[in-house]
């Protein structure tokens, strides 16, 4: 399995984190399970080579767009692939969707959306991404398709408060933002959730369990603490994660076992979750 980042042009830096590529071969008679985490960021993604279906549940699969736009979520998930694969991703910010594509961002909040619903020019970018001769095309084709769609946007003071939050790892004051902003704390709450998808608690919860997997990755949390950490996180009275974001925790720490459902490295685990 081969996993690369590349950083976006200038022009593209406010609106993009990074793009990814992930591809590799699935010898016969076996399956290649790729897990995605809860993410604030929505992602673009291209399947270049070769499908995959999502995983349901354990005996059912559904069949996913080959490309798409994977909205930000709380949820995880699971797509297999049985034969040779190839995945180029866009990392995008977590306001992108609004000035990119003038839809809020709540309306692909969990979803999988079909490129293809974006009319004539989703379908143009499929057919020049999935026809490109190598990713060095890939990234020219992507670069000039989101500097073309880049819109004036109406809300900086969410852009602001995004990124503040962001760089707090999860720990801003809330109210202290929305004054900042100049709106009531109920616009302020409307006007975010409508342009990042989450309300800011939400958004938060997820950039604090972001941030403590990045320090797991980075080998600051060794296991016991962060399943220590993680029923902290859980308990109802202090964050209320939803049902779904509770197992992506356990499923992490799988009772301090990471050989329960990951047999490699570290760095494996988080190497294709964009974390």
């Amino acid at each position: 399995m081969n996993y690369c980042t590349y950083k976006p042009p200038k022009i593209l830096s406010d609106i993009v984190c990074h793009y990814w590529t992930l591809d590799g071969n699935v010898s016969i008679g076996h399956t290649y399970i790729h897990r995605t985490l809860a993410n604030f960021c929505p992602e673009l993604i291209f399947h270049y080579g070769g499908p995959f279906e999502e995983l349901v549940s354990e005996n059912r699969t559904e069949t996913t767009f080959t490309t798409g736009i994977h909205g930000q979520t709380n949820q995880i998930r699971r797509f297999t692939a049985k034969e040779k694969y190839g995945i180029f991703g866009v990392l995008l910010q977590p306001y992108a969707i609004p000035i990119l594509f003038g839809m809020p961002s709540t309306e692909i909040k969990n979803e999988l959306v079909d490129l293809t619903l974006l009319g004539q020019d989703g379908k143009d970018l499929c057919d020049q991404m999935l026809s490109a001769k190598d990713n060095a095309q890939r990234l020219q084709i992507i670069n000039c398709f989101l500097t073309q769609r880049i819109m004036e946007f109406e809300r900086p003071e969410i852009v602001f408060a995004a990124q503040r939050i962001y760089n707090l790892n999860g720990l801003a004051n809330v109210k202290n933002l929305a004054d900042q902003s100049s709106l009531s704390q109920r616009q302020f709450e409307r006007k975010f959730k409508e342009h990042i998808g989450f309300s800011p608690k939400s958004f938060a919860r997820i950039v604090r369990f972001k941030s403590l997997i990045n320090k797991y990755k980075r080998g600051i949390q060794h296991l016991p603490k962060l399943r220590m950490t993680s029923v902290i996180m859980i308990r109802p009275t202090s964050f209320r994660i939803s049902n779904s974001f509770q197992g992506t925790i356990l499923m992490l720490t799988s009772r301090g076992k990471p050989g329960r459902f990951f047999t490699h490295h570290r760095m494996s685990i988080f190497s294709n979750f964009g974390l």
